[in-house]
């Protein structure tokens, strides 16, 4: 992995941190909050690829490891992967990956400006939210003895602000393809 790798997964990181400053919304009917984090999520595997934008993850994960109040709300340290959301953190990480590496398979610097669009917000939903769901809603289910099907239905409140947010992700990356084609390639 190169300086350039390493600069600009820190530099999501630090996107994905900065979009923990707004303050997280609860619902009441479930104990996992609203928060813009997830964006990050997404935009950091549409920029980046599967590989930086998972490195990206990780650092903020370690963050919150140590203790820094980095999480929306200003939570941090070891508890925070001890909650009800802690399905959610760890699904960031495969969220980062999926939405990168099919980011990286459906969008070609050839395609029209509406494909590679198209493209970025298909890899944003299937990594963003099928991905992440699966991992929150199964571990919340059980950490909060909710059951699998409480704990989906509680989390369907989340689908259309996450779809908002896949697409700004979606209008982020083809952005960045346009204007940064210096960048380096999605990996």
């Amino acid at each position: 992995m190169s300086t350039r790798d390493l600069v600009l997964s820190a530099l999501f990181a630090a996107i994905i941190v900065a979009l923990g400053i707004l303050p997280p919304i609860t619902l009441g009917f479930i104990p996992v909050p609203i928060t813009a984090q997830s964006l990050g999520v997404m935009m950091a595997g549409v920029v980046l690829g599967a590989r930086r934008g998972t490195i990206a993850v990780l650092i903020v994960l370690v963050l919150v490891a140590i203790g820094l109040p980095v999480l929306s709300g200003g939570r941090g340290g070891l508890a925070a992967f001890a909650a009800p959301t802690t399905g959610f953190l760890i699904g960031w990480v495969l969220a980062a990956f999926v939405t990168g590496y099919l980011s990286e398979r459906l969008v070609k610097s050839e395609q029209s400006a509406l494909a590679q669009t198209v493209g970025f917000f298909f890899a944003a939903m299937i990594g963003g939210i099928v991905v992440l769901y699966a991992c929150g809603i199964v571990y919340l289910a059980f950490a909060a003895q909710l059951g699998l099907s409480k704990a989906f239905l509680g989390s369907m409140a989340f689908i259309p602000g996450d779809v908002v947010k896949a697409f700004v992700a979606a209008l982020v990356g083809r952005a960045v393809m346009v204007g940064y084609p210096l960048l380096p390639v999605r990996s």
